[in-house]
This record gives C-alpha cells, sequence and structure tokens, in this order.
C-alpha cells in the first residue's frame, strides 16, 4: 500500500535525507551470512587521509556500489570492505606544510610528537572522508573497515618484509636513488613526474695536467646541464671504438675550480654520436654514471646535503642551496675563464610527485625489493586459469610490460610516519637484524630510522584486509581471493602490479578475479582535474546540487572501460530529468494502483497486447542489463534503461493503460493495475544500483514485500516472457501513432480535433490488429471515422505516411499545400532509396553474408524488404499527388 502522497517533482534531498543512516541501522550493508549463497568480495582502493574525496573517487566508488548492490540482490553474499591509506610521503609533506605555517618543522617537535600530529590529522580527514562515502551512498561494511597502519595491517608488513629478506629478495645496499629534498627521502621510479624545463648546457674546459693537446687547444670541451655536481666528477669518459680520442684515454684532466685531476677512461656507456662524445663521470649523482663508477672502480664523491645544499665537497660553496650554487659556479666559471659557451634548451626533468620540487639523483644506503624473480613469478601466474582478467584486455599488456622491465624497487623511506622497517643495528658489532619483534636485549642495538613506501602495504590489501597472515579467518577463506578490484589505469604500476605479485608470492594465488580499470575524470575541455588548473569538481557541490543519484547517473552514462570521462554539466541536468520522469511515472502508477498488497502478474491468457509487449521489452532489457554488467559495461547498462523506461515504459506502455484504467471493465482494470505495478516493481529493481536513493523511496511507497529494496530480488529472465509477435504488433501500432502524430503536427492539427483516417493495405493480419485495438488507435490518433483495407481510396488533396505494409492518409484538404507535400514526399522518396542502397550494398558483401551470424543477415533481408516496400508506396505516392496538382 501507499504511504503517502508523492510530490509532483522529484527533491533529491527530501529523498535523500536519511535514508543511509536507515540502511546502516538495518544492517544491511554487511554479508548475509548465508552459507548456501555464492561470495562475492570487493575491497575499496583506499583512499589516502590526506584531503578530501574528488570526483575521481566518486567516479571509482559508484562503479563498485553499482556492481555491489548488483550482486547482492541478485543473491550473493556480498562483503565490500572499506578503508583508508596513511600514505606515506603524501600525508607527511601535508603536516609539514601545516606546520610551516605555524612556523615549526618536525626537528622542533621530535619523532614520536610529530607522529601524534599525523594521527591527528588522520583522525581529521577521515571523519570527513567518512561523510563523503554516507553522501555518495556507498554500501560498504563498515564494521570490517581497515587502516594500512592498523595493528593487524602492521604485522602482515612485518612478515612479509622478513620473510623476504630471509628469501634474500629484501637487501641493503648503496645506490643512486631518486631524492625528494623537501620530503628528505628517497622515491621510486613512479613517484617521479618528468616535467619540460628550462635549463642550459654549460660547455666548460676541462685542461690537460700534463701539457698535451687535442686538436690544438689544451682542454677538452665537457658539457653539462647541472655545473653544481661538478665537484663530484671523478672521470671523463669516451666510447672505446671512438677513434677520434683513442690517443687520449688515460691521460689527466683537472676540474675546473676545484683544482682535482681525473682520469679519461673508456666505457661502452658513451654514445659517440651524442655531442662530442665524451661524457664526465659524477656516480654519486647520476645512475648511469654510478654503473660507470662501479666497472672501472672509481671513488663516490657525495656534493650535496640530504635538503639539496650543497656539502664540504662543495668547497667554497658548501651550504649552499643548489640552485644558488649553479649560479655561482657558472659566475665564476665565467671570471675563470672556464665556461666557453652557454647553449639554453628545454628539458624534461624529474619531479616529486608529492612535493613538487625538482629531485635529485643521489647517492644513499636504501632498502631494495629484487623484483626480478617475483615479477617472473607473477608474469607466469598469469598464464595459469588463476590469472588476473583484466578488462579492457589491452592494460594487461601495460602490465606486462612494466614488470618485463620493471627495477629493484627502492622500498625505504626517510620518514616518520609509515612502517617502520624492521631492522635493527648492533651499537657494538654493526651487525644487522631483522624480525618480527625488536631483539630482546634492545638497549644493544639502534632501529633503522626509515619507513617503508606506502605501496608496500597497500600492496598487500586485498590479503591483509581478509585477515592474512591469518589464513584461518573465516574472511579470508570465505572472500579471498576478491571477486573485482576498481581503479583507475593510472596506478598499474603503483598498485595493481604489487598487488598481484604480493599475493602470488604469499598466498599462491590472484589477489581478484577480474580488474576494472576506468579513466581520468576530465574537465569539459578534455584537460585533467587539477588543483594548479583549479578545474578540480567538489562531488558533494555537485550532489547538494543535484542530488547524488544523478550525479551516479552521470559517471555510469560515461563509463566506458579504460576511458575518461567529460565532467558536463549539461548531462548532469538531463539526468536530473531523467530521475524526475521516472518519478512523475511512479507516481502515476502508485497512484493508480488501488488497494492491492503487492502485485501480482494475472494469468497470461489475460494479458492485452500492450501488457504482452511491454513484459517482452522488460524481459529483453533484463537480458541486456545483466550481460552488460557482467562485463562492466556501465554506460550500456545505462541505455539499455534509459530506452527502456523512457520510451517503452512511459512514452508507451503507461500512456495505454490510461485507456483501460479510465474505462468501466474492472477485470481488466484490475489486470492492468497488476501488470503495472508489477513492471514498475521491477524497473525499480533493475535502477536500484545505479539510482540507490530515488528507487529505494518509490519503492517504500508503492505497494511492496521485503523490508529494503537493497535486498530484493534483481529481475531475472523469465523466457515464457518473450513475445516476439507481441514486438512486432506493437511496433506496428507505434508505427500507425507516430505517423499520424507526424502529420498531425505538419498539418498544425491538434489532438483534440478528430480527423478522417484511411489506411490502405494488402495485408489482412494488420487490418486485424488495427480494428483489434482500436482502443489505442481511438487513443492516440482520434478518428472521426476510421477506415482500414485493400480498397482504400487515398483522396486527392490528403497528407500520407508510409509504415510497414501500409499507406496512411488523413484528408486535410484545406490544410494542404502541395507544392509542400511533394517536397516532404520526395525527401522521403529519397531518404528510402539511401536506405535500399546501402541494404543492398551490405547484402551484396560476400565477406558480410558469408561472415556474419545468419540471423543478423537475415534480418538485414528482411530490412531490406521493408525499405523497398515503403519506397514502391512512397514513390507511387508521389506521382499520385503530382498527377493531382496537374
Amino acid at each position: 500500500m501507499a504511504t503517502k502522497d508523492l510530490p509532483t517533482k522529484y527533491d533529491p534531498r527530501a529523498v535523500e535525507n536519511g535514508r543511509y543512516q536507515k540502511w546502516l541501522d538495518a544492517g544491511l550493508f554487511k554479508p548475509s551470512g548465508d552459507k548456501k549463497a555464492k561470495p562475492y568480495s570487493i575491497v575499496l582502493p583506499p583512499p589516502n587521509v590526506t584531503g578530501k574525496l574528488h570526483l575521481g573517487h566518486a567516479w571509482d566508488t559508484a562503479l563498485q556500489d553499482m556492481l555491489v548492490r548488483y550482486k547482492r540482490m541478485e543473491g550473493y553474499d556480498t562483503l565490500w570492505v572499506p578503508g583508508m591509506d596513511h600514505a606515506g610521503i603524501a600525508t607527511q609533506a601535508k603536516v609539514e606544510a601545516r606546520l610551516r605555517e605555524q612556523g615549526i618543522s618536525r626537528y622542533d617537535l621530535g619523532r614520536e610528537k610529530f607522529v601524534e600530529q599525523v594521527w591527528d590529522w588522520k583522525d581529521e580527514y577521515a571523519a570527513t572522508i567518512h561523510k563523503q562515502w554516507a553522501k555518495l551512498g556507498l554500501s560498504m561494511d563498515y564494521s570490517r573497515e581497515r587502516f594500512t597502519l592498523d595493528e593487524g595491517l602492521s604485522k602482515a608488513v612485518r612478515k612479509v618484509f622478513v620473510d623476504l629478506y630471509n628469501k634474500g629478495l629484501i637487501y641493503r645496499g648503496e645506490y643512486i636513488i631518486n631524492w625528494d629534498p623537501q620530503a628528505r627521502t628517497a622515491l621510486s621510479d613512479i613517484e617521479v613526474i618528468h616535467k619540460d624545463d628550462k635549463g642550459a648546457f654549460y660547455h666548460v674546459k676541462y685542461p690537460f695536467t700534463d701539457g698535451t693537446t687535442y686538436e690544438g687547444k689544451d682542454y677538452i670541451e665537457i658539457a653539462t646541464t647541472r655545473p653544481e655536481t661538478m665537484f663530484g666528477d671523478v672521470a671523463v669518459a669516451v666510447h672505446p671504438s671512438d677513434e677520434r680520442y683513442k690517443e687520449l684515454v688515460g691521460k689527466h684532466i683537472k676540474v675546473p675550480l676545484v683544482d682535482r685531476e681525473i682520469p679519461i677512461i673508456a666505457d661502452e656507456y658513451v654514445d659517440p654520436e651524442f655531442g662530442t662524445g665524451m661524457v664526465k663521470i659524477t656516480p654519486a649523482h647520476d645512475p648511469n654514471d654510478f654503473l660507470v663508477g662501479n666497472r672501472h672502480n672509481l671513488k663516490r664523491i657525495n656534493t650535496m646535503n640530504e635538503d639539496a645544499t650543497l656539502n664540504e665537497n662543495a668547497g667554497k660553496y658548501n651550504g649552499m642551496d643548489r640552485f644558488d650554487a649553479r649560479k655561482a659556479i657558472v659566475q665564476d666559471l665565467q671570471d675563470g675563464g672556464w665556461m666557453l659557451k652557454i647553449d639554453p634548451i628545454v628539458h624534461s626533468v624529474g619531479h616529486s610527485e608529492r612535493t613538487g620540487v625538482q629531485v635529485e639523483a643521489r647517492l644513499s644506503t636504501q632498502w631494495f625489493v629484487k623484483m626480478k624473480p617475483l615479477a617472473e613469478q607473477a608474469l607466469n601466474h598469469q598464464k595459469t586459469d588463476d590469472k588476473v582478467t583484466f578488462w579492457p584486455s589491452r592494460f594487461e599488456d601495460t602490465y606486462e610490460q612494466w614488470m618485463n622491465n620493471v627495477h629493484d624497487w627502492v622500498i625505504s623511506r626517510q620518514l616518520w610516519w609509515g612502517h617502520r622497517i624492521p631492522a635493527w643495528y648492533n651499537k657494538q658489532t654493526g651487525e644487522t637484524y631483522v624480525g618480527m619483534e625488536a631483539p630482546k636485549d634492545e638497549e644493544n642495538w639502534t632501529q633503522d630510522p626509515d619507513v617503508l613506501d606506502t605501496w608496500f602495504s597497500s600492496g598487500l590489501w586485498p590479503m591483509t584486509t581478509m585477515g592474512w597472515p591469518d589464513t584461518d579467518n573465516p574472511d579470508f577463506k570465505r572472500y579471498f581471493p576478491t571477486d573485482d578490484l576498481v581503479t583507475g589505469y593510472d596506478i598499474i604500476f603503483f598498485w595493481v602490479s604489487r598487488m598481484m605479485f604480493e599475493s602470488v608470492e604469499f598466498t599462491g594465488k590472484r589477489p581478484f578475479k577480474n580488474v576494472l580499470m576506468h579513466g581520468l575524470m576530465r574537465d569539459n575541455q578534455g584537460r585533467k582535474m587539477s588543483k594548479s588548473l583549479g578545474n578540480g569538481i567538489d562531488p558533494m557541490d555537485v550532489i547538494d546540487k543535484y542530488g547524488v543519484d544523478a550525479m551516479r547517473w552521470f559517471l555510469a552514462n560515461g563509463s566506458t572501460p579504460g576511458q575518461d570521462v567529460r565532467y558536463d554539466t549539461t548531462k548532469l541536468d538531463a539526468a536530473w530529468n531523467f530521475i524526475n520522469k521516472i518519478w512523475n511515472a511512479s507516481r502515476y502508477v502508485i497512484m493508480n494502483l488501488g488497494d492491492m498488497e503487492k502485485p501480482v502478474l494475472p494469468e497470461k491468457a489475460n494479458w492485452n497486447l500492450a501488457d504482452r509487449w511491454i513484459l517482452s521489452r522488460l524481459n529483453q532489457t533484463v537480458a541486456d542489463v545483466h550481460r552488460l554488467f557482467d562485463k562492466f559495461e556501465f554506460g550500456e547498462v545505462g541505455r539499455a534503461l534509459y530506452n527502456f523506461i523512457w520510451n517503452d515504459l512511459c512514452d508507451w506502455y503507461i500512456e495505454m493503460t490510461k485507456e483501460v484504467l479510465n474505462g468501466d471493465d474492472e477485470a481488466a482494470k484490475k489486470n492492468t493495475q497488476n501488470v503495472l505495478g508489477y513492471v514498475l516493481d521491477q524497473t525499480l529493481r533493475l535502477m536500484h544500483p545505479l539510482m540507490p536513493f530515488v528507487t529505494e523511496e518509490l519503492w517504500q511507497d508503492m505497494p511492496h514485500e521485503g523490508e529494503s529494496i537493497m535486498v530484493a530480488d534483481y529481475p531475472v529472465v523469465h523466457d515464457d516472457f518473450d513475445d516476439a509477435k507481441a514486438e512486432t504488433d506493437m511496433g506496428r501500432l507505434i508505427e500507425l501513432i507516430t505517423a499520424v502524430r507526424n502529420i498531425r503536427g505538419e498539418a498544425n492539427a491538434p489532438m483534440s480535433s478528430a480527423v478522417e483516417l484511411l489506411i490502405k493495405t494488402n495485408n489482412p493480419e494488420l487490418k486485424t490488429l488495427f480494428e483489434t485495438n482500436r482502443d489505442f488507435v481511438d487513443r492516440f490518433c482520434h478518428p472521426s471515422d476510421l477506415q482500414i483495407g485493400p480498397d482504400v481510396v487515398a483522396p486527392k488533396l490528403a497528407m500520407s505516411a508510409i509504415i510497414s505494409d501500409a499507406e496512411v492518409y488523413i484528408p486535410l484538404a484545406e490544410l494542404i499545400n502541395l507544392d509542400d507535400e511533394i517536397a516532404r514526399l520526395e525527401k522521403e522518396v529519397a531518404n528510402l532509396q539511401n536506405e535500399v542502397t546501402r541494404s543492398e550494398k551490405k547484402l551484396g558483401n560476400e565477406r558480410f553474408v558469408a561472415n556474419a551470424p545468419e540471423a543478423v543477415v537475415a534480418e538485414e533481408r528482411s530490412k531490406q524488404a521493408d525499405w523497398q516496400q515503403k519506397l514502391t508506396a512512397a514513390t507511387s505516392r508521389l506521382a499520385e499527388v503530382k498527377a493531382s496538382r496537374n
């Protein structure tokens, strides 16, 4: 029974207010606990506790919620685990920035007090994110919420580190790494963003030490983009086969400004075609030079401090900022006659993804994961039946390319916020101990001050959220591996690849069955949303204006796997209008359902043509939605639902029910009420995963059984609903009604005015169809007189339309301009001729006929016959009208 009168206009605030809390209070987001049901699980890609969620998060989470709600209604025992990521460097950078505004640094506070500040930040932003999740309508099980720094995850992280260390897959070594001078920490390769910066090639004299000359000069010319690293030069290299410089190998030159001697060496790393074919070797400040230095046993001279100021190895420039030092060094090289020339350039320079500052290549002792064996193992696993399926499949190639070319992963970070590395160094012997717990005589040991890269812990997310390493945990046994992961294609390297190799290494299984890669959210000009452009959109603002269901509908309909989406307010306006259409259609239905307890379909024998047709169309829509949901084609799901609701249900079926509901046949009225109620119930269920709030509101307000639409059964296909004849017959009726409406529109004859309607047809079945459904013809065409048959004579002054197997005439003598009618018919003939020609070409294509499914070819032949019949009729009518003018 309806519980209240629905307003005439959809008001999202009224609909959404309090609904989420009702779902929560009822425990509907938790797994059903039905052990007979098939399990289905998703883990939320944990947002960083660095700020508010953006529109990309809204998109990502809305798609997951659609899947979870769909599976829950399908009867699966669903678990969606929420959580957040501590986001090491990103969060620490935010808190340090806040402290800087207060004139404080982390060093002023000390490690313990600083970490307390970060926990306060985490609590503050976690509360904001919780509110946003609720506003988005996300049906996650909060009783299982996790945080990447909680006790269980921290224990799992330590276990992974210790196990990999004991296997020899984690090691500590001195290497060139990417260094963020602001955050004062190492970065992995994928945390470095390359941008074009203005710079220069500085061409500098390096003089020989023993009077040697080359091409008449007592020096060689070396070009560098970073003169501030000159003080770390330990050699100049040439290619061994470079004939130009063979005599110079073994000679010594001086480094300008410091007067230190360095050798000229030969190494195959040098490209003889680039520049002069001579390069300076600075092993402490360049990854390639580091390898050259190792091969030639060269000294490593680090010239830079952690904060990118120069150190004591830079002589008088000690303590200067790197960029200030560069200017001073260039000036001194010019003043001392060392500078040959300066060529301005624009070149690609690495910047920290988190702080935005230029990254330095810096010699440092760090912890690394040996990636090759782990990558090979993960790639081999993709060749088994337990492989992860990528949607779209092309992203598997991206994953494989990355894994085949992956470098060892630097996992230590010089931060205070994160998982502390479980390694201790003996104060006396320097011995290293790695273990789950601190050494028993902890006072004799010093723990490594570094923390682990955030991705090290988030790579374990699907396992640890299910209770791993406790493999007896009921959640791990029932819900792992998870089913679907939904995430952006931009973090395949950061996150997806790491979850895959860590899961295979520690569980022997894939972490998830499917990974759906969506694109990026862009503005209406196609630009990536960013703070610097000021084009970001707050999803909470969108919800305040349009409602969450409209936003979710927009996000679903913009969603093609792997493709980017443009934010477009016109589409949000259209989404709101569509929901308002559903609202008003539902309101009409609910007002006309009488006192029924719940809709019950009448016997099939009592279905009229419109009933048979709408149930067949509903059945096809149900089949399409299932098929498309299972392929993650959210946009196509939306299209199928939109076409059914707007066109079939609202434009036609509901209008056709008015004839019965306003009539005197009580039995027919009751039948129609039940079919109408059933179709609305099923439609709301179909729509629920995409529009949870409005569908719940309407479902609760109509006659129904059950606590919530959330746990109502999702519609299934009923074979006995399929009715090809009803679809054909209704298609003919709709074609007739549309033709009459078009004629009236062109003639400016309103529906309220009765008109004579003549239908010429040689098809007795069509005649019977129109006569049997005379009520519909009367209601929608409003004829004063109706003639149907093969002997109908077309009046000279009549407007006409060609439909399948029939010609429609409406005598409107006083309204018709013959020239206009001829022009209209000529246009129609041209259009029909184009369709016939197109179809003939298609059927004349031997490859199409041979390779296309038989049903497709048969359908095309049927279309061609229909177009040809219409063309013949239209051509004949055109000739008649032309003749009548004469």
